[in-house]
């Protein structure tokens, strides 16, 4: 059974005119005659009765007409399915996050898409270590991580979403509650909840960097893996969370977030294979780009002249630009 015959069988039904059904489908009406014998023929049944005045569709007519036009309607689709997913505005996006993306950039990005790719799904994979996001994106089970540079992956290019600055999140009851600005040295004494040690987290880096430069090693009372996990305990007053600005966008009861006035701050980057020259990829950038979701240009804020660069005013250790490719590995 060919597909066409069921479409000529179809306007015919409409139609209920072998004349206009051919004119309709551009074609005369012998061949449209013999195409409708032969279906009938394939099917061993009569779908239409034929009279010098009119056609009418039998009882098995009536029934195959509604499935003829379910089995066409599905082709049609399917086509205009491959299509879409062809020119890379239908299919699925695969999204590594670290942790505290998943509070600002993670939002941003889904209504983004849900606007300008309304047909693209995302499959989103948070609280991912820059590592795991990078060996996610070379064996292709990632297509795009929002993560913390340095990337020391080979093949893996990016580009800078924010250069976040630190703050300190207190429990409600803190003695610096009524703090509109706070100094690093003020956190001198202060329980710290931090990163794991052994996740090589650029964000506790950059926590340590600030304290050092204040004389002093911060004391980390307790270790987390998420984000999440140490606003959690912060809020039960088991210490104070320096943490990148973007936890501001998920705010937890029993938790006050005060900003840092000589703290550093931490990147945070898009960043995609190489070699990936998929549409959909194509089409993400471009919609990025187009809503001023990138820091800067192609090359990102981190150029020789650029804010990060060695020869910005910013260029100093902690202000890692998008480019880096050396260094610590990045968690949160």
């Amino acid at each position: 059974m060919e597909l066409r015959h069921l479409r000529y069988f179809t306007v015919v039904a409409e139609t209920r005119h072998f004349g206009k059904a051919a004119e309709r489908l551009h074609m005369a009406q012998p061949p449209l005659s013999q195409a409708i014998r032969r279906l009938e023929s394939e099917l061993g049944v009569e779908l239409l009765t034929r009279t010098t005045r009119q056609v009418a569709l039998t009882g098995a007519g009536e029934v195959f007409r509604r499935d003829a036009e379910h089995i066409l309607k599905a082709v049609d689709e399917a086509v205009a399915r491959v299509g879409r997913f062809s020119a890379g505005v239908e299919g699925v996006l695969r999204v590594g996050l670290t942790g505290s993306a998943s509070y600002r950039q993670l939002p941003a990005l889904a209504r983004l898409l849900k606007r300008e790719l309304p047909h693209v799904r995302m499959e989103v994979h948070t609280e991912m270590l820059t590592p795991a996001q990078e060996a996610g994106l070379i064996e292709r089970r990632l297509d795009v991580g929002v993560l913390r540079p340095p990337v020391r992956q080979e093949g893996i290019v990016h580009r800078a979403l924010a250069d976040e600055p630190l703050l300190v999140a207190v429990p409600a009851e803190h003695w610096l509650a009524e703090a509109d600005l706070v100094r690093i040295e003020q956190l001198r004494h202060e329980d710290f909840i931090m990163y794991g040690a052994t996740l090589g987290s650029v964000v506790n880096d950059a926590v340590v960097r600030s304290c050092l430069a204040s004389g002093y090693y911060p004391h980390c009372a307790y270790e987390v893996t998420e984000t999440s996990a140490a606003l959690a305990l912060v809020a039960a007053g088991l210490g104070i969370a320096v943490l990148p600005d973007s936890v501001r966008s998920a705010p937890r009861e029993g938790v006050l977030c005060k900003d840092i006035e000589d703290a550093l701050s931490v990147p945070l980057v898009l960043a995609w294979r190489e070699d990936d020259e998929s549409p959909l990829l194509h089409n993400l950038l471009t919609v990025l780009e187009r809503n001023d979701m990138f820091l800067d240009g192609p090359d990102g804020p981190d150029g020789p002249d650029g804010p990060d660069g060695p020869d910005g005013p910013d260029g100093q250790e902690g202000r890692q630009g998008p480019e880096r490719r050396a260094g610590r590995e990045g968690v949160a």
